[in-house]
This record gives structure tokens, sequence and C-alpha cells, in this order.
């Protein structure tokens, strides 16, 4: 008995559900990836204007503690359900209980703001992502849509504000995917992740806002000798990203186990890093740190600048402060690079870009989007050394990270097979 084969009408009409799928997300990641790069092209604007202020009126810094308290104060009585940042963020995607407030986005904005503007270390990517995320989960009410189609809207948001906030579209839609759960890619959402970071991008730009341009000249053949001092740079680097994880981490419960009044853990910060300001003598780890990661793609930084940056970020946002922690990781990163030219026998803006792109990776666990952000940042000839640092350096990472709602998908090796299926924060 022979088989009916399916006509050429048959198959066009089961091409339709795909047509509609994509012009239903098209729709929805226009609006998303409009709002996402609009926040982030204003939040860039803003940083602009809070740095420059600072460091034209050194006298806001002695203002930290009171930055702090106010943006405790903030939080506490006015931010309920939201204190979770980033990690609320992926808790909805894993165990869905309710729409991200939409408040989220505006207290994140000030907040970060705020912590810029008196000299809190701290980055603008967390800021982006629970923008991003908050925005768009607005929409699953306005459109209907079941969990499933949820988890992929709060995808294509994170996707938007990452790709927006660092001009990367690429790495943002992957981030997004990657992010999730260690080790694994939510490839159900891929086409809405790269349609809102393309979108979100493109409206970033359009509001005329510029992002930073790095610049890696010699990048010289690999060889077997130069897989060895890549290796050798990875793990490095991936224990500097396992390092500062681990210190975050203990100071946030730190400051939560022994001030029980959430509003003063800031201020308290706040003191703590004044005193390390007056005592170095300096406000180099204050910030983004932009000009010090410039610096060291360019001329030899002071040894134990990598070391000041992750002290002053880990205090930042143990004690409470609001921003992102991937601008940090990328001035240790890159600070960390350039020490390792007295030792590796590497280019030292090569050195710098590898650091600066794997720490980032060994801290979130996003070794792919880490890969390609280097491509985008720096080039695809720098690509080959980038992506063998970002994987070494997520493999010697360990199961730590920034994102303590991270889920183990696939260990990182044999021996950590007992994590698998549960979250970072309980390892």
């Amino acid at each position: 008995m022979s088989l009916k084969k399916p006509s050429r009408f048959m198959g066009s009409i089961e091409q339709i559900p795909a047509l509609l799928y994509l012009v239903k997300w098209l729709v929805i990641c226009g609006i998303v990836g409009a709002l996402a790069g609009t926040a982030s092209a204003w939040f860039l604007i803003s940083l602009d204007w809070a740095t420059e202020l600072r460091e034209n009126n050194f006298i806001l810094v002695m203002f930290l503690p009171v930055g702090g308290l106010l943006i405790g104060l903030l939080y506490y009585y006015a931010g309920k359900g939201t204190e979770g940042g980033n990690d609320l963020i992926l808790d909805e995607l894993h165990r869905p209980a309710r729409i991200i407030p939409l408040k989220m986005a505006p207290l994140v904005f000030f907040g970060s703001v705020a912590t810029h503007l008196f000299g809190g270390s701290a980055g603008r990517e967390g800021t982006a992502v629970q923008m991003g995320g908050a925005i768009a989960d607005q929409f699953t009410r306005i459109f209907k849509l079941r969990p499933r189609d949820r988890a992929t809207l709060i995808i294509a948001g994170v996707s938007a504000g990452f790709a927006s906030i660092f001009g990367t579209p690429l790495a943002g839609a992957v981030f997004a995917l990657e992010v999730v759960i260690l080790g694994r890619m939510r490839y159900e959402a891929i086409y809405p992740a790269f349609l809102a970071a393309l979108i979100g991008d493109q409206i970033c730009h359009a509001w005329g806002v510029p992002h930073m341009i790095y610049e890696v000249t010699i990048i010289p053949d690999m060889t077997f000798a130069g897989i060895f001092w890549v290796i050798i740079a990875g793990i490095i680097f991936g224990l500097a990203g396992m390092f500062y994880s681990k210190l975050s981490n203990s100071i946030y419960e730190f400051f939560k186990a022994k001030v029980y009044y959430p509003p003063l853990r800031p201020f308290i910060g706040g003191v703590i890093i004044i005193a390390g300001v007056l005592a170095l003598g300096s406000t180099r780890y204050l910030g983004l740190g932009l000009p010090v990661i410039i610096e060291s793609f360019h001329d030899e930084v002071p040894v134990y600048d990598f070391l000041f940056k992750i002290l002053f970020t880990a205090i930042t946002l143990g004690a409470g402060f609001k921003g992102g922690e991937v601008t940090p990781l990328f001035f240790i990163g890159a600070t960390l690079g350039n020490a390792l030219v007295w030792f590796i026998p590497l280019p030292l803006a090569l050195l710098a870009a590898m650091g600066f792109i794997a720490v980032f990776a060994g801290a979130t666990n996003t070794p792919i989007a880490c890969t390609l952000m280097g491509i985008e940042l720096f080039g695809a000839d720098a690509g080959i050394y980038i992506g063998l640092a970002c994987v070494t350096a997520y493999f010697f990472s360990g199961h730590t990270g920034i994102y303590g709602s991270q889920i183990v998908g696939s260990p990182k090796h044999i021996l950590f097979g007992k994590h698998k299926g549960r979250s970072l924060r309980d390892l």
C-alpha cells in the first residue's frame, strides 16, 4: 500500500502558523524594543550627566552615604516587590508568580543614576535588564499571553535592554537566551530575542547616543604556544570572576545579617567607600571607570587596579546601591589582562580585551554571548582568542555567579552533577 504524497498546496498551508508567529512577535518586539531602547538611551544620557557632574564636583562623593540612605528609603517604602533586581527577572522565568511591577523600571533608573552621581562603583547592565524585563512584562496582560509566551516576552525585554545599553545586538540576544539556565539555551525564544535586540539597539542609536569604541590593533596568528597562554589567562580570568561573585555575595549576606534596617545598609556602605577614597587619595575606582578601561588598552596600569575595583564594587552593590555589575567586570578584566602582560607574551591590548570579556563570562556563566560581544566590540580577528578565554573562564569560575537565581541545567563538570536543577544561591 503506497502512502499519499503531501501536495504542494498542503505544504504551503502548514507554513501559515509560522508566518503568523513571525508577524505576532514582530509587532510585540517592535513595541518592546522601542520602549527598552528608549529607556536605555535616556539612562545613558543621565549617566553621562551624573558622571560629569560628580567628576567636576568632588564634594558630591562626600554625600554618598546620604544618597545611599535615600535609595534605601525609596526601595524600602516604595519598592516592595522589586528588591530582587536581576534575580527577580530570572525567578519569574523559572517560577512565574506575578507580573513584574512596572515601578521597577523608574526605581532602578533613579537608584542607578543616584549611585553614580554620588560615586558608587556600579555598572549599567542590571538597570537596562530590569527596565527591559519590567517594561516587556506589562504586555502580558495587554496581549493576553500564555505562560510560555510570557517567558519569551520577558526574554525579549532583557535582550532589548542588554543590546541597547552596550550596542551589541548579537550578544544581547544570546545573553538573554543563555543567562536563564546555566549550560542551556532557550531556543524557543530565539526569534523574539534577536528581533527585540536589533530593534532596541537601533532605537538607542536613533536617539543619538554613542557607545564606547575599543581598539585592538595587533592580533598575532594563533599558535600552539598562543593556545597555551590563552588558556592560562582564561583560568586567571575565571578565578577572578569567581572571587568577585563570592565576595559580593558574602558582603551582601553580611549586611543583611548585621544591619536589620535595610535603608541603613547603603548608608554604611557609603561611609566605607568614602573611607577607602580618602585612604587611597583617589576616585579612580568610583563609577563606571571607563577612562581606566580605555587606559588599560594603551598603557600599563597599576597591577592592583583590578583588586581595588573588585572591593569597591562588591561593597557598593553588596550594601544595597543600585546599578549593574558588568561594566565594573569589564574594568576588572581589562586591568587584570593589562597586568598579565608582565608574564604572558601576548600584546597588551589583546590581553586587556580578553580579560574585559572573559571575567564577565566567568561571573555570568554566559560564554557564548560573551564571545559574540567580544567579536562585536573588538572585531572577528580577535574572536578566536576571546572565545577560548571565555570558555576557559566559564569552566574555571565553577558553579558561582553574580545571578543567584541561575539554575544549573548542564553542570560544568561531572563532579558537579549533584548541582543539576539547583539555583546558584542554594549551592
